[in-house]
């Protein structure tokens, strides 16, 4: 760590790195099916939501950043710590089906992308997925800074490909800042407020909780009340500027689906595969389909490298049990390949499309038994000591937890129902 002499910059470029891992489960292939929704369906009325859907991730994310450095324990062990036996083991299962959805997610987005960029049949690509356990493998074992190396760069890609949507697009800028203002409309519209919350619970991500509050720790932190209140603070400046980007990639996802199709006669399209076959006819311009395709590529594969991490981090917190790496993955990555397998092969396209939509579906239910918990423990006086909540944080905080769980409600019911 810096010296007490160093520079804010010094400070800050120490601490830099566990945002990006963290930013990445927020614009993985399960953000893009519900952006393009919501861009070619309502225009860019529903932005508002993807920048509301982001605050809520920054304050839950310094929260589990808050509740690693402070205490030295990850959410997954500081569940283990406060409840029973059986509760613990309940909260591990529905993490792990988290987990699993995410990765069907990334399965399905990478699969897609290969078929798209190079005409590979749907359950060949979802094959050739379950070989990224070996890059995984390979990168664990060069340490930790190449995983945030490589992650960093799939985000520029990722970045730099959506610049590129986005100027070929030519939005209406006016139209694109009233988007970013809150509407009555999102809320009093059912078909827009179904969207709305498909964007929400793709956004905030449970295993991110997990996985943010155990891989702060990686830093060395003085384990004195200033050197503390100094980590807390730049890792939250780290994980808020990653998600400002994750914001940027998720909001461009959608204005490029509302420039290129909303009023256009193309308000249908909610598929990945039809936005990408759309892209350049409608935009005419020559590399707008495969780029998004190279996005979504990037999407994927960056989104399996912090997968991995968090699958581990939730096993041996839960649990403590301490499988090697490859058999762990191997696990998860079986989990997700079965289903899309049988899926692609029985129903192809359309089919792994609702699977898609699906596995977010999975996620935003299990988001409860994540956030509950951080809150309560980063409320809890005798866990925190001096970095308790503040009163304003705790408002904001269960304010959040308890909108995510009626939303859950909500979206639970009008899938069932639906």
């Amino acid at each position: 760590m810096p010296g007490p002499g160093a520079s804010f910059w010094q400070r800050f470029r120490a601490y830099w790195g566990p945002g990006l891992l963290v930013a990445v489960g927020y614009m993985d292939p399960g953000n893009w099916a519900t952006d393009l929704a919501g861009g070619a369906r309502f225009g860019y009325t529903l932005l508002s939501v993807v920048l509301v859907s982001n605050l809520f991730a920054m304050l839950l994310q310094h929260l589990a950043a808050k509740l690693g450095i402070v205490t030295g324990r990850d959410l997954a062990q500081a569940c283990r710590d406060h409840y029973s036996k059986p509760v613990a083991v309940a909260l591990w299962l529905l993490c792990e089906i988290a987990i699993a959805a995410c990765d069907l997610a990334e399965v399905i987005g990478s699969a897609i992308a290969l078929n798209l960029l190079f005409g590979l049949p749907l359950p060949w690509g979802v094959a050739i997925t379950t070989l990224d356990v070996l890059l995984v493998l390979l990168m664990q074992n060069k340490g930790f800074k190449l995983i945030e190396s490589l992650v960093a760069g799939l985000i520029f890609l990722i970045f730099a490909c959506f610049v590129y949507e986005i100027v070929a697009s030519h939005p209406d800028w006016l139209g694109l800042a009233r988007g970013l203002v809150p509407q009555l409309e999102v809320v009093t519209n059912p078909a827009m407020l179904y969207v709305a919350i498909g964007i929400l619970g793709a956004t905030v991500m449970p295993h991110n909780l997990y996985l943010h509050s155990s891989i702060v720790q990686v830093r060395q932190i003085e384990p004195t009340e200033a050197g503390k209140r100094q980590a807390v603070k730049f890792a939250t400046i780290d994980s808020t500027v990653a998600l400002f980007l994750a914001f940027f990639i998720n909001a461009a996802i959608l204005v490029t689906a509302a420039a290129a199709f909303h009023g256009k006669g193309h308000e249908d399209v909610a598929d990945i595969a039809d936005a990408h076959k759309l892209l350049t006819p409608v935009l005419g311009a020559g590399a707008a389909s495969a780029l998004f395709a190279v996005a979504l590529l990037a999407s994927g594969q960056s989104s399996t490298l912090t997968g991995t991490l968090a699958g581990q981090i939730v096993m041996e917190g839960f649990l403590n049990l301490h499988l090697k790496p490859w058999v762990r993955r191997l696990i998860t990555r079986l989990v997700a390949v079965v289903p899309a397998l049988v899926v692609a092969i029985l129903y192809g396209e359309k089919g792994t499309g609702q699977l898609l939509v699906f596995s977010q579906v999975v996620l935003s239910l299990q988001l409860s038994f994540a956030v509950v918990p951080l809150v309560l423990f980063t409320n809890d006086k005798l866990k925190m000591g001096v970095f308790v909540n503040r009163p304003w944080v705790r408002v904001a905080s269960w304010s959040v937890a308890g909108l995510i769980i009626m939303l859950n409600v909500f979206l639970l019911w009008e899938t069932v129902v639906g």
